[in-house]
């Protein structure tokens, strides 16, 4: 029996190394018949997202903080605040400043000391989506008309990229700002209307003209106040995203590295809590059809209401260690 076993074993382990030698030298093949069996290559469902996760909190040292998972990609997302002079086009606002890092950690293809040319461009995809959403209201940002307001620092560092990058960047940011707001309402409002969530902190103006923070009664008798009361910062409608491969007829959701690295044509759609379309950029490829782009667009509005549901578990969880 013994020696039986040994050539069977054998065989499976010749037959596994086939079929990633097949993997490697020919993916567009190895793809297609996969998706001729409607299962990807990760044994997904064609229009299947990932298992996502959201950890608020994860670094101390930041107002606000998030970790994210989308299947193995993870993505680290803080937020820190700090006064400055406003934009000269907008003296009555405050600003928002986003930074993606993909440190070598995160992909074989990163080498040290060499910028990626994607981390800008998802920088400014995010901080477009973040102000156009109307997620954050940028005058609830102003200390002084044309003289001082807090700046939302947001670094976003990916610890793992194996595909959507922008989607698992942009539920990191949002968790990161959900956290950084504290909430005071009830859980069933979240995402669903605006909400008042974070109380700017008293200021004060010191002898060198520098701003600084006031806190307790005593500090609002000793100095003189810049905010005469504390305000509460709106967080409005949430901007989500999905990103969809399209290779011939089908539409794969939430592709990996692996597909993104085969498939030519991408769909990225943004929508917010009331199912608005926020954003939608198609990458690569020939024209699409619109019934493609519709698709695409009801794919992530399916996928908007469970990541709404994550957030959600996300905040009873962190409310549940806070009181513990």
């Amino acid at each position: 029996m013994a020696a039986e076993t040994k050539p069977a074993a054998a065989s499976g382990v010749a037959g596994e190394m086939e079929v990633e030698a097949y993997r490697r030298l020919f993916p567009v093949a190895f793809l297609e018949r996969h998706l001729g069996e409607s299962v990807r290559i990760d044994a997904r469902r064609l229009r299947e997202a990932r298992p996502t996760t959201v950890a608020l909190g994860a670094v101390s040292s930041a107002h606000g903080s998030a970790l994210a998972r989308l299947g193995d990609t993870a993505m680290l997302a803080s937020v820190k605040l700090e006064v400055m002079s406003p934009p000269a086009e907008h003296p009555d606002e405050g600003s928002v400043a986003v930074e993606f890092h993909m440190p070598p950690i995160c992909s074989p293809l990163v080498r040290p000391g060499r910028p990626t040319d994607v981390a800008p461009v998802i920088s400014k995809a995010l901080e477009d989506v973040l102000t156009s959403s109307g997620m954050l209201n940028l005058k609830d940002l102003c200390l002084i008309t044309g003289k001082a307001s807090w700046l939302a620092y947001l670094d976003i560092y990916c610890l793992n990229a194996d595909g959507s990058l922008f989607d698992a960047a942009l539920i990191s940011a949002v968790a990161a700002f959900t956290h950084l707001f504290r909430l005071v309402v009830k859980l069933s409002a979240l995402l669903c209307s605006p909400l008042q969530i974070m109380e700017i902190p008293l200021v004060s103006v010191g002898d060198d003209g520098r701003l600084f923070t006031v806190g307790g009664n005593d500090g609002k008798n000793k100095f003189e106040l810049v905010n005469r009361e504390k305000r509460k910062l709106t967080l409005g409608a949430i901007p989500l995203s999905l990103t969809c491969a399209l290779h011939k007829d089908e539409i794969l959701a939430d592709p990996t590295s692996e597909e993104e690295s085969i498939i030519e044509t991408y769909v990225t759609v943004v929508v917010d809590s009331s199912d608005r379309l926020v954003s939608l950029q198609k990458l690569g490829g020939a024209v699409t059809c619109m019934a493609t782009i519709k698709e695409c667009i009801s794919l992530a509005k399916e996928r908007r209401r469970s990541l709404r549901e994550i957030l959600l578990d996300s905040i009873k969880a962190m409310e549940v260690d806070q009181t513990e």
